[in-house]
């Protein structure tokens, strides 16, 4: 038996881990060999494969990004990528397939399976977005490292009377936003599920200065003005569609600083939330995803995905995974205004 591996999609901490929990795995406990693909799905269209020993995944745990590269490639966009990809996967002799990624990436797993490829899906996004599963690796080390920055500012906009906007990622959705944003203290929070208005912002802001000399503003990338669209950075689109956000950070700061008169600075973590060592959780959790997806494919379990549920990792069907955005419980946006004003 021979499975091929590939990470599509944004790199995130804790990728390494899985690739090591699928070779050792494969290795130790099956006796099967491991191909690493290349660059998402960009190896099974150009053919860019190398094979994973025990040796290639020593000392990778703790480290960031993946070892084997990654790209937001689409095959579905044209016929003849999608027949390459099928044709490379009979050339390297591929019995079966561990994707490892977000909507993107399994959407087009999901398509393989019912073209009758065995593929099994490893969920992966820092943003916590992917339905079927209750949390993705390393979306605790970006909340761990966004909270890290809001500590960090707190001191300098009290120092300086000063109110600090933060821009973090989410697309879709504000689990990062709203997390680091409720552990780091954060004074207003707008996500991409709750339309925000400005006028409202900023006399909640106001009524909070009669008493307080600063405040934390934390922003998803996906926030958008009620009755507005998501700030873009340019009409260009990635593989799979999505345009580039960025921007709604500085247009906050910009109309605070403007109704209230208070100097307002703007942060935006952007890459910096995906880089570096996974937390230990992380390091856990794909390490325990990538041993799972190697016993589903032992187990025939092809077309699903592993997940998180409660302690549990199972497997669900990849239409599920992909089917909707896991949105941000409104739970938690209450618990966090709590502590706002």
């Amino acid at each position: 038996m021979r499975i091929g591996i590939l990470t599509g999609g944004g790199d995130c901490p804790g990728l390494n881990a899985v690739i090591r929990g699928v070779t050792r795995r494969a290795i130790e406990s099956y006796k099967w060999d491991v191909l690493g693909i290349k660059n998402g799905w960009r190896g099974l269209v150009v053919g860019e494969t190398e094979p994973l020993s025990q040796y290639a995944v020593t000392g990778i745990l703790p480290r960031g990004g993946t070892i084997l590269g990654t790209s937001r490639t689409n095959p579905l966009k044209n016929q003849e990528d999608y027949k390459r990809v099928r044709d490379n996967l009979e050339k390297y002799s591929i019995d079966a397939l561990i994707a490892v990624g977000g909507e993107d990436t399994l959407s087009v797993a999901a398509a393989l399976h019912k073209d009758g490829i065995k593929v099994v899906g490893v969920p992966k996004t820092i943003d916590n977005d992917l339905s079927g599963t209750d949390f993705t690796f390393g979306f605790n080390t970006a909340v761990s490292i966004v909270t890290e920055a809001i500590d960090r500012l707190h001191t300098t906009a009290e120092s300086h009377h000063r109110i600090m906007v933060v821009e973090v990622m989410g697309r879709h959705s504000g689990w990062i936003a709203v997390m680091s944003g409720i552990a780091g203290g954060a004074d207003a929070i707008l996500i991409p599920e709750v339309p925000f208005d400005i006028g409202e912002l900023c006399a909640r802001l106001k009524k909070r200065h009669q008493r307080k000399s600063f405040s934390i503003v934390v922003v998803a990338e996906g926030a958008t003005l009620k009755g507005g669209q998501a700030v873009t950075q340019s009409d260009r689109v990635d593989a799979f569609g999505h345009v580039i956000l960025g921007g709604v950070g500085r247009m906050v700061a910009d109309e605070i600083e403007k109704c209230l008169g208070i100097e307002t600075r703007l942060t935006v973590l952007g890459h910096i939330q995906r880089g570096g060592s996974p937390t230990a959780y992380d390091r856990i959790l794909a390490t325990r995803f990538g041993v799972k997806a190697v016993d589903a494919v032992k187990d025939g379990e092809f077309g699903k995905m592993v997940a998180l549920r409660a302690e549990n990792i199972i497997t669900v069907d990849l239409e599920e995974a992909v089917k909707t955005t896991k949105t941000v419980d409104m739970e938690l946006l209450d618990i966090a205004s709590v502590f706002f004003g």
